[in-house]
């Protein structure tokens, strides 16, 4: 019989050779270079993207001339997309100074509903021009800024103040709280004048940061006082 301590002699297919088994203990673990490990790579994939995405942001040197035609370009579609609401604005208060100097036929009173509903929805965000309007990105220089108020004073003499008026005109035509409504008209017209008063202002504004740039005016009316009760 054969004694299991007994060492096999070398060579012999029994023998036990550690420098000749694969995993051997003894060997030096194998590790990673640093800048190989997953954790390594996963960080540096995220951080070219956060570079990238803030050297996209970083404001660039923009020259007077194209600020002007930016600032220029905007204005224009301010007043483009406030056109429907203004036309409104200005038909419902005409309709009204003519219910009060009693010139309205027969005819016009049977037109005045439909032709309130449509002014109502001329100003409101069901409008496509007014939610384009309510949704235009600024530029981001000072005068963009500034453009960019015009653009939220505007938008807030539409669906607010003039869509506010116009409802007021839709009750008094109708005889609904009359004598409320038309003290909201006044409180209504008041806020126009202001609003277009605070969007002046800032053109005027933007106009300075451009270097006493002329850009389109503001087509928002003024809009005349309201006849006596």
């Amino acid at each position: 019989m054969t004694d299991p301590t007994e060492t096999s002699p070398p060579g012999s297919p029994d023998s036990y050779d550690p420098s000749r088994m694969i995993g051997n203990v003894t060997d030096p673990p194998t590790t990673l270079v640093w800048y190989r490990r997953p954790w390594v790579l996963a960080t540096g994939v995220v951080l070219v993207v956060l570079i990238a995405c803030v050297l996209v942001d970083l404001p660039h040197n923009t020259s007077t001339s194209e600020d002007t035609k930016a600032e220029t370009s905007l204005m224009n579609q301010i007043n483009s997309d406030v056109a429907p609401c203004v036309y409104a604005v200005q038909e419902s208060f005409t309709i009204y100074a003519d219910l009060k100097a009693g010139s309205l036929t027969s005819g016009d009173r049977v037109r005045v509903p439909a032709l309130l509903r449509d002014d109502q929805t001329a100003c409101s965000f069901t409008s496509q021009p007014i939610y384009d309007l309510s949704s235009m990105q600024p530029t981001g220089t000072d005068a963009g800024k500034s453009v960019g108020q015009v653009d939220s004073q505007v938008t807030t003499w539409a669906t607010s103040d003039a869509l506010a008026a116009i409802e007021d005109i839709q009750n008094i035509t109708t005889g609904s709280g009359t004598a409320a409504a038309a003290g909201d008209l006044a409180k209504q017209q008041h806020l126009l004048a202001s609003d277009r008063a605070h969007a002046l202002v800032q053109l005027q504004t933007a106009e300075r940061l451009l270097g006493n740039a002329h850009l389109p005016p503001l087509n928002l009316p003024s809009l005349p006082p309201l006849p006596a009760n």
